[in-house]
């Protein structure tokens, strides 16, 4: 009888321990936990979801052999919500042209809640001929923005910077955009 019930303890255990899993997977999807083959959705707090800015987008030159234009005209955006537009450039020119490109915004008080975080602006660019370049503006309008601000207008003027292309480094001649090194 010792035998016996001892062996029923051992079968008991044994049922019990393959039952756990199924029982332990019941209870993580009923709680969430260890809920591993759902990713988790990655909400932005900051995002206000309750209302749109709109965005227009205006490119110009100021002297420059350049085609230059917004990819999109226009765009409406949550503020909060990190947001990439494209510009297009092109060098229609027969030489290097090295151009900077100061941006304005309509209504002027709109830039305090414009934030560029990256922008072809920040830096100079130099354009071969012939070149096409499509370059990104990353920026978030701030949710602080006034409610009336329904419209910003971001304006991009290029103007040529020097009127060449940058000097090649001492040793070097500028060949059509490579630098070629003498001697060798």
């Amino acid at each position: 009888t010792l035998l016996l019930r001892l062996s029923v303890v051992a079968l008991g255990m044994f049922a019990f321990g393959f039952a756990l899993v199924p029982f332990y997977e019941q209870i993580c999807r009923v709680t969430g936990l260890r809920d591993l083959d759902r990713p988790a959705a990655a909400v932005n707090t900051q995002v206000d979801a309750t209302r749109t800015v709109r965005i227009e987008l205006d490119a110009n030159t100021h002297g420059m052999p350049w085609r230059f234009a917004p990819v999109e005209r226009v765009v409406d955006v949550h503020p909060g919500a990190v947001t990439q537009v494209t510009y297009e450039m092109v060098n229609v020119s027969d030489r290097p042209v090295v151009g900077q490109a100061i941006p304005s915004y309509g209504p002027q008080h709109a830039s305090r809640y414009f934030q560029k975080l990256d922008c072809f602006c920040f830096a100079t660019q130099t354009l071969q001929p012939g070149e096409v370049r499509r370059m990104p503006v990353v920026f978030v309008v701030d949710p602080a923005a006034p409610a009336d601000l329904a419209t910003i207008t971001l304006s991009y003027t290029f103007f040529e910077v020097g009127g060449k292309a940058a000097a090649a480094p001492p040793g070097t001649q500028q060949l059509r955009g490579q630098s070629v090194g003498q001697g060798g």
